[in-house]
């Protein structure tokens, strides 16, 4: 089992910047790869990021690209989101996943943090 716990989000306004942290847990050795996700209200939840396990793999949605940047802390197993240039429709519950290989579901989900960003 792999235990993920996000940190960091808050309210900000239009324009700002945020980092948000997950910790990872239990049974890391398992993890291939970790991935944000975000869900607002009334709206499906979708992808943000990916980061392999070893930090040499990354991707992002077009609609963070440029602007996000996600990375791997080996020594505290944590994966960071950094949001910079935050717009409104930014605003969301922030999740961290993990999945055990690259075509896999991710078997693993935090709790979520509230990212508010005011116009």
């Amino acid at each position: 089992q792999v235990q993920l716990v996000e940190s960091g989000g808050g309210l900000v306004q239009a324009g700002g910047s945020l980092r948000l942290s997950c910790a990872a847990s239990g049974r890391t050795v398992s993890i291939y790869g970790m991935g944000w996700f975000r869900q607002a209200p009334g709206k499906e939840r979708e992808f943000v990021a990916f980061i392999s396990w070893s930090g040499s793999s990354t991707s992002y949605a077009d609609s963070v690209k440029g602007r996000f940047t996600i990375s791997r802390d080996n020594a505290k197993n944590t994966v960071d989101l950094q949001m910079n240039s935050l717009k409104p429709e930014d605003t969301a519950v922030y999740y961290c996943a993990a999945k055990v290989t690259l075509v896999s579901r991710y078997d693993y989900w935090g709790q979520g943090t509230q990212v508010t960003v005011s116009s």
